[in-house]
C-alpha cells in the first residue's frame, strides 16, 4: 500500500531513512557521512520545508501492517521533468517487488501532472543503479557534488523519459 505521507509522518520517514541507508550505504559511505547526510536531508526542519512545497511529495510503502519504505519526488524540477528525490526500504523489504511498484506509481503520478521526464542521481557504487536499467533508466551523465562538512556524492545521472 502506498500512502501519501504528511507532517505527522516524519517520525516515520527520519526511521525508515536511518535504518535503510545504514543498510544501503554501510559499504558505500563512512558511517560519519552517513549520519551527516541523514541529519542533513531528514531533519524536521527539512522535511517540512519538502512537506510545504506543492510540488513535493513524500509516500510511505506499507505491507503487512508495518512501514517497509519511503520514497520522495518533486514535479517540475526542471522544466518538464520530475526530480525522484528519495527511494528507499527496509533490508528485509527489499527483492519484493516494491521499488518497481514504487516507481510504477511515481511514473503514474508524473503522466497526470504533465513532465515528460524522471531524473535521479545514484551513487556510482550503488548496485541499485542496476535495479534502475531495468526499470527503463539510463545514466545520461555523471557528477560530483559537494555537500558540505568535506563530503562529496560522486553520482550518475539518470533519466526515464515517458
Amino acid at each position: 500500500m502506498i500512502i501519501k505521507a504528511e507532517e505527522k509522518d516524519i517520525s516515520i520517514i527520519q526511521d525508515l531513512a536511518e535504518k535503510s541507508w545504514n543498510f544501503a550505504y554501510a559499504d558505500i559511505l563512512k558511517p560519519e557521512q552517513i549520519d551527516y547526510m541523514l541529519d542533513l536531508i531528514y531533519s524536521s526542519d527539512a522535511l517540512k520545508i519538502h512537506l510545504e512545497n506543492p510540488n513535493f511529495h513524500y509516500y510511505l510503502i506499507k505491507g503487512n501492517d508495518e512501514f517497509l519504505g519511503f520514497i520522495g519526488f518533486e514535479f517540475h524540477q526542471e522544466l518538464g521533468t520530475t526530480k525522484l528525490h528519495r527511494i528507499y526500504f527496509l533490508k528485509e523489504a527489499q527483492g519484493k517487488g516494491l521499488g518497481k511498484k514504487a516507481l510504477n506509481f511515481i511514473k503514474e503520478e508524473v503522466k497526470k501532472i504533465g513532465d515528460k521526464r524522471i531524473i535521479l542521481a545514484v551513487n556510482k557504487n550503488n548496485q541499485a543503479k542496476s535495479f534502475y536499467e531495468s526499470q527503463g533508466f539510463k545514466v545520461y551523465d555523471e557528477g560530483v557534488f559537494d555537500i558540505g562538512n568535506g563530503y562529496v556524492m560522486d553520482d550518475y545521472l539518470m533519466e526515464f523519459i515517458l
